[in-house]
């Protein structure tokens, strides 16, 4: 059976190993990498399915391979092609946070969840472009597996074509081409919606990089992880 908008596991057969990023914007796009490979879907989303390149370590193939999360089937990522400062690993916590409070460096483009004992998970992160970003502190009021995506109203006058995704139209549906992946994080302030998210992304090429509008993206591996350790209502702190 072809399922909309993710590899059905007949498919996954012939993708393992394979990676993959959005065509769409909203939380923006980049370009397609040499050697990249474009999938297109029956309903007419497609992604990039990039080139794996030789070599790597068994630890980060199972750290960024291939994961089959329900339905959905998400390929991996060709880690070779990232700076490894940008790989998930426990380091010594320079927040002084207390433990369960993430935190945004966004001038290093990291993440940190502070643990217990002085260490924090660190993941690497694409930021948002000068001019969308938000920093301070709130509270991840609320998650969510394969989130639909609804773009604001903000985004929508300045790109028209996302209105067949407004709230009104239902928003887009769960998907590899869905730009908030596998897992959204949703930051409240105040007891109000930023509008600024935690979110999976398959573009694993914009890691690093200040390109999504607002938005905190990481690679949908490193995601799941961060979804499953974080806890209930924690405390965000973005830095500027």
């Amino acid at each position: 059976m072809i399922l909309n908008n993710f590899y059905s596991r007949r498919g996954f057969l012939s993708l393992l190993g394979a990676g993959t990023a959005s065509t769409l914007a909203g939380c923006a796009s980049t370009a397609p990498g040499r050697g990249d490979t474009i999938v297109t879907y029956r309903d007419g989303g497609s992604v990039r399915r990039p080139e794996i390149l030789p070599g790597g370590s068994p630890e980060l193939d199972q750290m960024y391979g291939t994961v089959i999360d329900g339905d959905f089937v998400i390929p991996a990522v060709p880690y070779q092609q990232i700076n490894p400062r940008y790989y998930r690993q426990r380091v010594v916590d320079p927040t002084g946070e207390r433990p369960g409070t993430v935190v945004v460096d966004t001038p290093s483009r990291f993440l940190y969840l502070v643990e217990p004992g002085g260490s924090a998970m660190r993941y690497g992160v694409g930021i948002g472009r000068e001019g969308f970003s938000w920093s301070g502190d709130g509270v991840i009021q609320w998650r969510q597996k394969w989130p639909k995506w609804t773009p604001p109203n903000e985004m929508i006058a300045r790109q028209p074509e996302l209105a067949k995704y407004s709230a009104d139209n239902g928003g887009m549906p769960p998907g590899l081409s869905n730009p908030l992946g596998a897992r959204a994080l949703y930051i409240f302030q105040n007891g109000q919606d930023t509008l600024y998210r935690l979110h999976g992304s398959p573009e694993w090429n914009s890691i690093g990089r200040a390109v999504s509008s607002g938005c905190v993206r990481l690679m949908n591996q490193d995601i799941i992880d961060l979804y499953d350790r974080v806890p209930n209502k924690a405390r965000i702190v973005v830095w500027q």
